[in-house]
């Protein structure tokens, strides 16, 4: 079946929820911000050593999601399991050993160098009877050469292009040696061009590296083309999960985004590639119109 519409507001990303071997997992998630629920009951396992891209329209949870995920959110309900154990529960530098995270549009201290930046990426390794070694210089020497930034190891992380700070970011999560790394729309505020320079990166992170990554992305055909599962989101709700030709049909399309559109192969690539139909954008328009209507009607 395609699109795979999920029955209820919750589905299952890949793996069957009894399967031991995710490691990343929600269940019964409830989300919000104070008495406003965002997420009202999710459950979802993430594939692992994959790259899943997380899409929606505005404000339909897809950040917040993710928050979770990295336990920089507390959930209101449910819970977010990292290898099996509650994420809420194990300590802190334990999860920063596992898991990383880089928020929107991440900021450095006025003058941080890069390499200052990327070794802060080892802090997760430090402690009282192990403090900074020559290792953890090979370390994060190595994750700027893999990142193409080694010549700017000195430079401070302000002076940077937007793609190449980034890359710096990605560096640092690199370094920190995670299995599982969580971006949270690492091509805001990007040109066309450098885009497609961090998404090749986190391409190349899964399939050299083999991390597990999520990512939150808006446009459909850039997470198409570089994820292997996709989770459509809807009003805090998972409305598909799977590869993206699966995901990414018109009918999901519509349903989602109120936007209709004609679904077909990119031919540089072979992903499936969204291309909006004349007068999609008027028919979202007048359903947003008739669904304020219906609510107004409702309250009085």
């Amino acid at each position: 079946m395609t699109g795979l519409i999920a029955p209820g507001p919750s589905a299952t990303l890949g793996r069957a929820a009894g399967d031991t071997d995710a490691r990343l997992r929600a269940r019964a998630l409830r989300l919000g911000y104070g008495p406003r629920v965002v997420v009202p009951h999710l459950d979802l396992d993430i594939v692992d050593e994959s790259v899943t891209a997380i899409v929606g329209p505005n404000g339909c949870g897809k950040s917040t999601l993710l928050r979770a995920l990295g336990r920089l959110l507390r959930p209101a309900g449910g819970e977010v399991l990292l290898d099996g154990h509650r994420i809420q529960q194990l300590p802190t530098r334990e999860v920063a050993r596992r898991l990383g995270i880089l928020p929107q549009a991440p900021s450095a201290p006025d003058g941080l160098t890069v390499a200052d930046l990327v070794g802060r990426g080892r802090q997760p390794h430090q402690g009282w009877l192990r403090q900074w070694s020559r290792a953890d210089e090979a370390v994060v020497a190595q994750a700027l050469a893999w990142t193409g930034l080694a010549e700017f190891a000195d430079h401070p992380v302000d002076t940077l292009s937007g793609g190449q700070r980034q890359r710096a970011w990605i560096s640092m999560a690199l370094a920190q040696g995670t299995d599982i790394l969580l971006l949270d729309e690492p091509t805001t505020y990007l040109d066309l061009a450098h885009q497609i320079d961090v998404l090749d990166l986190v391409d190349r992170l899964h399939r050299d590296r083999g991390r597990t990554v999520v990512m939150v992305l808006h446009d459909l055909n850039l997470a198409a083309r570089y994820a292997r599962h996709l989770i459509a989101m809807k009003d805090g709700q998972v409305m598909a999960s799977g590869p993206p030709g699966q995901v990414l049909t018109p009918e999901l399309v519509e349903e989602v985004f109120g936007l209709r559109v004609m679904v077909i192969e990119d031919p540089a690539s072979g992903t499936p590639l969204v291309v909006p139909l004349a007068g999609g954008a008027a028919r979202r328009s007048t359903m947003e119109q008739k669904s304020t209507a219906v609510s107004r009607a409702a309250t009085r």
